[in-house]
């Protein structure tokens, strides 16, 4: 008998986090290509102020391109090209 004890517990506690991991790891319905649309439109920007909203928006574009010119240069100096 406990060895069934301790194959049902077990069988619930995988259970338990197969649905926590399922849970945590649902986008919502969104894709990726509609989150990130989402995010550089600033859709989480106060509505009622457009300077937040452009600020926002040219900040995160900002980020962009400094985070690729950062890739730009860490491949340029990991491979010897400059």
């Amino acid at each position: 008998m406990p060895e069934q004890d301790n194959k049902r517990e077990s069988g619930t506690e995988s259970r338990r986090i197969l649905d926590r991991v399922n849970h945590e790891t649902a986008s919502g319905g969104l894709s990726v290509i509609e989150r990130t649309k989402g995010h550089f439109s600033a859709e989480d920007a106060d509505a009622a102020d457009p300077i937040e909203i452009w600020g926002t928006r040219i900040g995160r574009f900002l980020g962009l391109l400094v985070l690729i010119a950062m890739f730009i240069w860490f491949l340029s100096s990991f491979f010897g090209m400059a």
